[in-house]
């Protein structure tokens, strides 16, 4: 396992984190036991970094992860939630209720890092008056320690980390093979303001995988089959054959502290394990996969209510 400086927050982390969507079952069934078993599997190969949110499996993601750090292994994790979610209010009591219900369901004091929940969904006004202040008061209580933002949208997280009051950025499908728009400029703003940077979802969404998710736009799914199709020169032969690439990508960039697995099995868990070896993808391929989709987001412009 590799480990990096995760931002200016000194932690150590492994530059591949376990995430907590899969182990609430928000992608099918996940049985409790094996899911315990997973991040203990986890833990013992090296990953320290657990990234979850209330709103995976309406808490039983945190649930299950708090169950399965008990009997000390709380101490060997730097732990990622979130707070508030779809469909709450983002001010400043709601805030705080979210993050201690977390603390209850995750059966510990502290919480590493706090990230806000897709900020799209509230107005910049929010966000700065209300939840922020929220999670500063949790961090001088010491509840948590370190304060995150997160969404999709590359401009609104470009704008908060010029604020300098977040210690961590995370987007998801935005620095992958057939979309890497996050490197032209919130990569190096991130690097400059030294906060830390989690990638999730490199496989854009089950695209690279060949199982795209049922919510994706059908749209999206052709242009995406365009694009993978211009790929033929990374993907190996077996099945799936573009989900190697696609980690190693993420893995070896260095402006990327933590890249997210949603492993749904220890099956997946194990594979995607076994590209922690430092080895990305050859410079001649990386340079091809930047030069073919320089510039070219694979999602629509979206609104962003966050103004």
């Amino acid at each position: 396992m590799e480990y990096t400086t995760f931002g200016r927050t000194g932690l150590r982390v492994s530059k591949l984190g376990l995430g907590g969507a899969p182990l609430g079952g928000v992608f099918g069934p996940a049985d409790e036991q094996g899911v315990e078993k997973m991040i203990h599997e986890a833990l013992d190969s090296g990953i320290n970094f657990i990234d979850t949110a209330p709103s995976y499996g309406r808490g039983e993601s945190e649930r299950r992860i708090g169950k399965a750090l008990i009997g000390g292994r709380r101490n060997e994790v730097v732990l990622a939630s979130k707070a508030v979610g779809p469909g709450e209010s983002f001010d400043y009591a709601t805030t705080i209720r979210s993050v201690e219900h977390s603390l209850e369901r995750l059966q510990t004091d502290w919480i590493d890092l706090l990230q806000i929940h897709d900020v799209e969904q509230v107005s910049y006004e929010t966000i700065v008056n209300e939840t922020l202040p929220a999670l500063e008061k949790l961090r001088e209580d010491g509840k948590i320690r370190y304060i995150g933002v997160s969404t999709r949208i590359l401009s609104l997280l470009e704008r908060y980390a010029r604020i300098n009051r977040f210690d961590s950025i995370q987007f998801y499908a935005r620095y992958m093979l057939i979309d890497h728009t996050a490197k032209d400029a919130l990569l190096p703003l991130a690097a400059e303001k030294e906060i830390g940077v989690i990638n999730g979802s490199v496989l854009g969404l089950g695209l690279l995988a060949d199982t795209p998710a049922p919510f994706l736009n059908p749209n999206i799914i052709d242009e995406a089959a365009k694009r993978m199709e211009q790929l033929t020169f990374l993907r190996k032969t077996e099945p799936h054959g573009l989900v190697e690439p696609a980690m190693r990508f993420s893995l070896s960039q260095p402006a990327i502290h933590v890249t997210l697995t949603g492993a749904a099995t220890r099956e997946v868990l194990r594979a995607n394990l076994a590209f922690c070896d430092g080895h990305g993808l050859d410079l001649e391929d990386q340079q091809r996969v930047y030069a073919l989709f320089q510039g070219k987001s694979l999602f629509p412009a979206e609104k962003e209510a966050s103004k």
